[in-house]
């Protein structure tokens, strides 16, 4: 089969099962090139990825298609798109938002990310991630902590829940960075929408268009 202009631009997500191209509707995106690997990192599969039963999720726990977000805290891209993936999330109603954090932007992003999935353990990761994606000011531990309290979030508890469960929250980290990397993404945000890899930002049409075709790819199996 001939290459298309979106399979320069989109790879696939496997090897094996996973599909290589958006539908026409999402051709011309400009997206990230596919990243040459400085080491070898093995492709994660499918349930790893979409199923892991640790990673928060956000939307339709039920959806029928899939959203995975590679992000920072610390990325002002990832605060930038975040209203606007979250409205198509709730416009759209079934969609399953899962949410990887990959603090690459330092050792303050580091804090945050292990913060953030702290406060899951008092069922609050939801508004933790709010706090922290939606402030336009510099992350520092100190503004972490302002932060959280003010999104209603025990900090103290969270920070025992931190020590408690520090392994498994280091756990997650780890997983999501050889994910990231052994799907060759070159920075945050970036996603896998149903089976397609899309490394880069879309805007609110580009997403719903994405979502679109990842249904059809998935009807057409």
């Amino acid at each position: 089969m001939k290459r298309s202009t979106s399979d320069d631009m989109v790879a696939a997500f496997g090897r094996r099962s996973f599909l290589t191209l958006f539908g026409a509707g999402a051709a011309g995106l400009s997206l990230w090139p596919r990243a040459s690997r400085a080491e070898d990192v093995d492709e994660p599969d499918e349930a790893s990825v979409l199923r892991d039963p640790d990673a928060p999720v956000l939307g339709n726990a039920t959806g029928d298609i899939a959203i995975v977000e590679w992000f920072d805290y610390n990325c002002p891209y990832c605060r930038k798109l975040d209203p606007e993936l979250q409205q198509v999330v709730h416009d759209d109603g079934k969609v399953r938002w899962v949410l990887k954090e990959w603090p690459i932007l330092g050792p303050v992003s580091v804090v945050a990310a292990r913060m953030a999935l702290a406060c899951k353990y008092q069922d609050k990761y939801a508004k933790a991630h709010d706090a922290l994606i939606g402030t336009s000011s510099k992350l520092t531990e100190p503004r972490i902590d302002e932060l959280l309290s003010e999104a209603g979030i025990d900090v103290d508890r969270a920070k025992r829940d931190l020590a408690a469960n520090a392994k498994a929250i280091d756990a997650m980290l780890a997983r999501n960075d050889k994910q990231a990397r052994g799907l060759s993404f070159r920075g945050t945000p970036s996603f896998i929408v149903g089976k397609f890899r899309v490394p880069g930002v879309l805007t609110m049409a580009q997403f719903e268009q994405v979502i679109a075709d990842a249904r059809k790819a998935s009807a057409a199996k």
